[in-house]
């Protein structure tokens, strides 16, 4: 594992002015919407009553089993579960509440958490470990520091600036495994973070199982290099690859969901397909030329035929087996980086342009995108199910396309673009937020793309949906950090170049602007670098100074 300006945990800490039995008390990453210290604090104990307005094996219930658990892991403390009575945590509903948004009321009697959905008492939780130190975060057992666990008192009425706070991991280029993708989750679930954007397919790999189509995973998800070639870098003939059985995925799925985190995932259509072009030929402009898994870095020519009917077919029954593993609102599509070239020189094709009345190739994509979304639309889920594409898109005919635009490439303008055509967008700007650039000028920094601009700060001080019209910013629906995996050698990399930008990103998503400044987020962060050092994690050590 590479370790990067290495500090130790104790110089760190006693650098920040924390201690390690109880780090700074209200050092919470998110910021909550509002936030009223109080005296004294509140001490745990064996044996005391959670009240839970749930009955056994419903949501809120599990949601207070599974914090219970947690935190006997942590502490040894063992609590009761209840339905009604007094308690030590008293869990009211309150219709009144915004889904995600919770009350938290710690004293020296007690502590009492409201909220109108599961989701909004497993946020409090979460605010409830961090108030606790770190070692309980990290889920690792602990001495008790001198009198006791405790929470100290607080009052907190909380809920998220965005529905929409998400990460987005490239497996198509870097295949990780189901144990890496659910450590992501934790890390996540951490922050509040909700919608896990997973990015399964790539010219260089195809990594979910389609049952319908085996060759995806038989053919598609292996090449012969392990790196991806670049300038003077060339494969080195290693055979890699892997992907996730439908078993893996609904096992995955079931973790994120106790987690309140929907998965999004992204096959890449009609562009970023290759791999799937090695596998079933036909689907290509050229069905009669050799197609095969992509060693290289950047862009392939090799796109889907969208005029072929078989294309399109297939399309839509990757989308129905994708409907039934993941139970959730959206289907990301891709749409980035298409050239059309191969459309432009396809006989099928240059007939569907006539016949649609096309100004651009770029409009066979949304004719393509419009066939879809009414394969959805005849579906029973179809009102719950919506496509999101990248910003590219908007170069395409969009009109009656019901599409969501994840903003990236002049994210700004590009949203603002697709809010006007009453389009709803997700920020998610390459520029600072795609947390696998270089976030360091060191020497040391892992190799990645970028110039070591894109720094803690710089993924803080980025302002969501700022200078928006007020009639726009209702179709602004979110944030999201994206990680890409070309460079990507070693899992490691992962989180140092993630953690603690995630966390940055994660703020913009819940916290109110006017609450945001990056002083504070980085004395609150400080207190994560014992969760993180507990764990194990490789992280970005340089914000720690």
């Amino acid at each position: 594992m590479r370790k990067i300006l290495v500090f130790s945990l104790a110089l760190l800490l006693s650098a920040c002015g924390l201690q390690a039995a109880g780090t700074a008390a209200l050092s919470l990453v998110p910021l909550p919407a509002s936030v009223e210290a109080g005296s004294g604090e509140f001490v745990w104990k064996n044996k005391q009553k959670v009240v839970c307005p749930g009955y056994p094996g419903d949501s809120i219930r599990k949601v207070c089993e599974r914090f219970a658990a947690d935190l006997q892991q942590s502490t040894g403390v063992e609590l009761r579960m209840a339905k009604k009575g007094r308690g030590a945590v008293v869990l009211t509903l309150d219709a009144e509440l915004a889904p995600e948004a919770y009350r938290l009321d710690v004293s020296k009697d007690g502590i009492r958490i409201s909220a109108a959905r599961p989701a909004g008492f497993f946020y409090a939780f979460q605010t409830v470990k961090q108030l606790m130190p770190r070692n309980v975060v990290a889920g690792k057992r602990a001495d008790a520091p001198a009198g006791g666990w405790t929470v100290p008192a607080v009052s907190i009425v909380d809920e998220p600036r965005f529905g929409w706070r998400g990460f987005m991991l490239d497996e198509g280029r870097h295949f990780f495994g189901k144990e890496t993708v659910k450590h992501v989750l934790d890390i996540m679930s951490t922050y509040k973070l909700n919608r896990f954007h997973w990015h399964l397919t790539e010219d260089q790999g195809w990594r979910i199982e389609v049952k319908k189509y085996p060759r995806l995973t038989e053919v598609g998800a292996w090449r012969n290099s392990r790196i991806l070639a670049w300038k003077g870098t060339q494969p080195d003939g290693q055979r890699y690859g892997g992907f996730y059985t439908q078993d893996d995925i609904r096992e995955i799925v079931a973790y994120a969901r106790e987690r309140f985190i929907e998965i999004v995932p992204e096959i890449d259509m009609p562009g970023h397909f290759q791999a799937a072009l090695a596998a079933y030929p036909e689907l290509s402009c050229t069905p009669d030329q050799k197609h095969e898994v992509w060693l290289r870095q950047g862009v392939s020519g090799d796109v889907m035929n969208v005029a072929s009917p078989k294309a399109v077919q297939f399309a839509k029954d990757v989308i129905d087996e994708l409907i039934e593993l993941f139970p959730f609102n959206y289907i990301h599509i891709g749409g980035d980086e298409c050239p059309t070239r191969a459309w432009e020189q396809n006989a099928e094709c240059q007939a569907l342009y006539a016949e649609i009345g096309a100004k651009t190739y770029r409009d066979l994509q949304g004719h393509f995108y419009r066939q879809l979304e009414q394969h959805i639309q005849s579906k029973p889920v179809a009102e719950q199910r919506h496509l999101i594409a990248w910003n590219e898109i908007l170069g395409s005919n969009t009109d009656g396309l019901d599409l969501t635009v994840m903003a990236w490439v002049g994210a700004d303008k590009a949203a603002q673009t697709a809010a006007g055509r009453g389009m709803d967008v997700i920020l998610s700007p390459q520029i600072p937020y795609y947390i696998n650039r270089k976030q360091s000028k060191d020497p040391s920094e892992p190799l990645s793309q970028g110039y070591g601009n894109e720094t803690v700060e710089a993924v803080y001080n980025y302002k969501p949906a700022n200078g928006v019209s007020p009639e726009l910013l209702p179709h602004y629906i979110g944030v999201q950090a994206n990680f890409w995996t070309e460079y990507v050698i070693e899992p490691e990399f992962l989180e140092y170049l993630m953690l603690p930008r995630l966390a940055a990103v994660a703020e913009a998503g819940w916290t109110p602007q006017e609450r945001r400044t990056y002083d504070s987020f980085k004395q609150r962060i400080q207190a994560d670098a014992e969760w993180y050092e507990l764990c194990g994690f490789d992280y970005g050590k340089h914000i720690f100074k």
